[in-house]
């Protein structure tokens, strides 16, 4: 006999918000053309495409239940012209607002905006210490980026403001594993709130294969494992906060730290999928362990026909996240490096 959910849980349920967080792809354009980047990869099929301010205000009424709404998919958010526009929304609404930026674009007026908004996070993206940064990322700079980060800081204190917290997201790439020890020290007295170190998840072509990092051996992992921690104990001495997951070898995970359950993403043309990885051109494959496998695209409706709360209660989504939550990979996942 099932036990009766607590009348207190119950309660939660209700009061909580309906999403942890809402990622919008304000854009697929970029200034940039990373390498391992699918938009770089898929480019002959790309399409490149803003989001437009009337699509995107066909989610306010979902932005009440949601505490925050990071701007970002698999393009450069400030090329959108109604960028601002769509923050100051959000934030009217009164959630937290991020986004993540390869920082080209930040200009001072662009960093003022910012601060005047009060957007609570801006991430800088970067894939090397070094000059392996540059190489992985054509069309950046590391020298920029950490300018960037410093002139953001410094126009936060002229106007009295704790906010954006700058944020790094780093890509960590098999090559640049001996030149990782380097990080905190790079990041030093640039006031990083979070540093989140990723590993490269999705692989959109083979020769990519090699800067994945997938341990095969617990010996590999344990090693692995030891550098980040050694790194994160380092910056922790520089007043940094390191967050980083390493897969471990044999296991399958039954939850996705994608949070599908709980989070949502809404394409440039308004379509809802559960993740980025699954908001990407079809007709294109991944690697997976050295292994083609095609790639399937996954979108339960669009918000330009039917409104957000709609979609999400759809049978077909709701089944979806039923599954997770059963601890059962839907099929759609099965191959997912993530998993």
């Amino acid at each position: 006999m099932a036990l009766e959910q607590p009348p207190w849980e119950w309660l939660n349920s209700l009061l909580r918000p309906r999403w942890d967080w809402i990622q919008v792809e304000v854009t697929t354009c970029c200034n940039a053309a990373c390498l391992y980047c699918p938009r770089t990869v898929y480019r002959d099929r790309w399409p490149d495409r803003h989001l437009t301010l009337e699509t995107y205000k066909k989610l306010l009424p979902a932005f009440s239940q949601t505490p925050l709404v990071h701007l970002q998919g698999w393009g450069e958010p400030l090329l959108n012209p109604d960028f601002f526009a769509m923050a100051a929304l959000a934030k009217e609404a009164g959630c937290r607002v991020g986004t993540t930026t390869n920082g080209m674009l930040l200009d001072v007026p662009r960093m003022e905006r910012l601060v005047e908004l009060g957007v609570e996070v801006v991430a800088f993206s970067l894939a090397g210490a070094d000059a392996k940064n540059d190489r992985f990322r054509p069309g950046t700079s590391l020298e920029k980026v950490l300018a960037a980060m410093e002139s953001l800081q410094q126009m936060k204190e002229r106007h009295g403001r704790a906010q954006p917290e700058i944020h790094l997201a780093f890509m960590l790439l098999r090559s640049g594993l001996p030149d990782l020890g380097r990080l905190p020290g790079l990041l030093e007295g640039l006031c990083v709130g979070q540093v989140v170190i990723s590993t490269l998840d999705f692989v959109a072509a083979g020769e990519l294969s090699g800067e994945a990092i997938r341990p095969r051996e617990t010996a590999e992992h344990d090693e692995m494992a030891a550098r980040l921690q050694a790194v994160a104990a380092e910056g922790e001495k520089r007043g940094l906060k390191f967050h980083y997951q390493l897969p471990y070898p044999g296991r399958t995970r039954q939850a996705c730290p994608e949070n599908p359950t709980r989070g949502v993403v809404v394409a440039a043309d308004g379509g809802v999928s559960p993740c980025v990885f699954k908001n990407l051109p079809a007709g294109t494959t991944h690697f997976t362990w050295g292994q083609e496998l095609p790639y399937q695209p996954l979108s339960f409706g669009n918000i330009n026909v039917r409104s957000l709360e709609d979609i999400w209660s759809s049978k077909d989504y709701t089944a979806f996240r039923r599954a997770f939550k059963n601890h059962k990979i839907p099929s759609f996942c099965q191959n997912c490096s993530k998993i």
